[in-house]
């Protein structure tokens, strides 16, 4: 995978990296790719503007990389899972608990991944997609042949979309916990206090997964 920064900033002490990423990662999440100022995340940083370009060579670099890093937690989980034994269903619910609790803590992080759903730029859309998909995609798309072999899965359901599905299941469900709009949408849908009702949730939708797959 392409790495989105300079030498220099990987020489850079972990807490100075962090200071960088999380100050990025506010202000693109708060503004937007195209509004987003190098000059205010160099601000709250605490570097200079000259130094954010020997750490990366763009704006978009830098945006990159702030995905990069916040999808890491998740991509750190579905590794873990993609090598354990457990049922498919169970997977699924540590996932979705996951996202629960992932969501709650950095809803800024979130936010900035919808954003990065929705770029016009193609060439961005492109660079998002690849930056943020194609981890989850061989993880999701291992996970569900494994589970078919071991007869978890359906055989005759196609392993590639059947990965998609999931996915935009988990996806969904992420923005519905973080971001106004896709919050205000699943409380028209499930009640004003559903999500104060993890549980039922988490319920709902093995349900859902167990009646598509089995």
């Amino acid at each position: 995978m392409y790495q989105h920064h300079t030498e220099t900033f990987e020489n850079l002490p972990a807490e100075k990296r962090e200071r960088v990423l999380r100050a990025a990662g506010e202000e693109f999440a708060l503004r937007g790719y195209e509004a987003a100022k190098m000059s205010v995340i160099a601000r709250g940083a605490a570097v200079s503007v000259g130094a954010l370009y020997k750490y990366f060579e763009n704006k978009q670099d830098l945006y990159l990389a702030v995905m990069h890093h916040s999808v890491a937690d998740m991509e750190g989980l579905l590794t873990s899972l993609a090598h354990t034994d457990e049922d498919i269903l169970v997977k699924a619910e540590r996932i979705i608990r996951e996202i629960q609790r992932f969501s709650r803590r950095d809803q800024l992080l979130i936010k900035l991944y919808q954003g990065a759903t929705s770029q016009n730029d193609p060439a961005l859309a492109a660079a998002m997609a690849e930056e943020i998909e194609s981890v989850a995609a061989r993880i999701y798309r291992s996970a569900i042949r494994e589970a078919q072999a071991a007869g978890d899965i359906r055989p005759d359901l196609d392993a590639d979309f059947i990965s998609f599905t999931l996915h935009s299941f988990f996806m969904m469900l992420q923005f519905s916990y973080s971001c106004e709009y896709h919050t205000q949408r699943l409380k028209i849908y499930a009640g004003a206090d559903i999500l104060l009702h993890d549980d039922f949730v988490v319920e709902q939708l093995l349900k859902f997964f167990k009646a598509a797959l089995r």
